[in-house]
């Protein structure tokens, strides 16, 4: 399999035709009601799609929502051993720091800061996978491991929905869901990214609409058990918007909630503020089954570098955000569901 790993700094004509190209493949293949996998990047410099039938599960494995490409999990009786040694509080304040001024000057409403961490763990990344518990997962071999909660897109027939996911608390705290709910940062956080999927939803879609605002997940992890907020909202697609689901896509990214808004602005600030590569991490992934798109954005994130293991996390910062609560949610993030 051929692994695109552009840069920035690539010549342009490069960079668009892997991306144009991708598009195009999912355009044809949804016009045609072929079944593939998609896979693309933050930065969407290396994405790629895939027919079902051509994906070789000795590289890449799969789960979104009951569709996968294995018939059962290897057996494993080991105890899951996982250490973190999360970004030093000094670098994220730095980085926290920068955002807040811009915040204050307006460039930005609503942040997404994420950081690297680096673990140590027994298990490998494909036995992550088989061990985890997720509503979608995805293994890339030599690559990175996803168990991802938050969906992106789905479709049925004409009607498209997503399902922003914001706002996180430590479920064993007394009271943690009426904490979360009438948490003023949290609040306005999540108002800010139901508004900017709602925008988001509109460039491809007519009759956007708030469906359930603020529902709580609760979620249990290999240490705790946290709750996350989400909402939904939908819309209409075109007759014929099988024949440009990539175009669909593509305009949509990256996703509002691991981004923030207004996006062109704050995504200038994201890449000032973190100085590293999210690459595949806070991409989506998803399947389109010849009919309809189930997606996910893809955090809860391990991925393999040639320093090791790190686990990507972060959450969003507002002007009422404070460092030390920011930073804690980061770690609080770096788990495994596994139960």
């Amino acid at each position: 399999m051929v692994i695109f790993a552009l840069t920035k700094t690539d010549e342009e004509n490069i960079m668009y035709s892997k991306r144009d190209f991708t598009i195009h493949q999912m355009n044809h293949w949804g016009k045609q009601g072929l079944p593939f996998l998609f896979l693309i990047d933050f930065d969407t410099l290396a994405p790629m799609a895939i027919p079902l039938d051509k994906i070789n599960p000795d590289e890449i494995l799969y789960d979104i929502q009951g569709k996968k490409n294995f018939s059962q999990a290897e057996p494993n009786e080991k105890e899951l051993e996982f250490n973190v040694v999360p970004v030093s509080k000094t670098r994220y304040c730095e980085a926290f720091q920068l955002v807040q001024q811009h915040l204050r000057r307006g460039d930005s409403f609503l942040l997404n800061l994420t950081f690297p961490s680096h673990i140590e763990t027994n298990f490998s990344l494909k036995e992550i996978f088989y061990c985890s518990r997720a509503k979608y997962r995805i293994w890339f071999k030599d690559h990175f491991v996803s168990f991802s909660p938050e969906i992106f897109v789905q479709t049925e027939g004409r009607t498209i929905r997503s399902f922003p996911m914001k706002g996180t608390i430590d479920a064993r705290l007394p009271n943690a869901m009426e904490k979360l709910l009438s948490n003023e940062k949290e609040l306005a956080e999540h108002s800010t990214i139901v508004d900017l999927i709602r925008n988001d939803l509109s460039q491809v879609a007519k009759n956007v609409s708030l469906v359930n605002f603020r529902y709580i997940d609760h979620i249990k992890t290999h240490k705790n058990e946290i709750l996350q907020m989400s909402s939904e909202i939908q819309g209409q697609l075109p007759e014929n918007y099988r024949e440009k689901l990539g175009d669909i896509l593509f305009q949509m990214l990256p996703a509002g909630s691991i981004s923030g808004a207004p996006k062109k602005k704050t995504l200038e600030v994201i890449r000032q503020a973190e100085v590293y590569n999210r690459a595949y991490y806070t991409g989506i992934v998803g399947i389109f089954d010849g009919k309809n798109i189930d997606s996910a954005v893809l955090i809860r994130f391990i991925e393999q570098t040639e320093k090791g293991l790190v686990y990507k996390s972060g959450g969003g910062i507002t002007a009422k955000s404070e460092c030390e609560e920011e930073y804690n949610e980061l770690i609080e993030k770096i788990y495994v569901p596994i139960t």
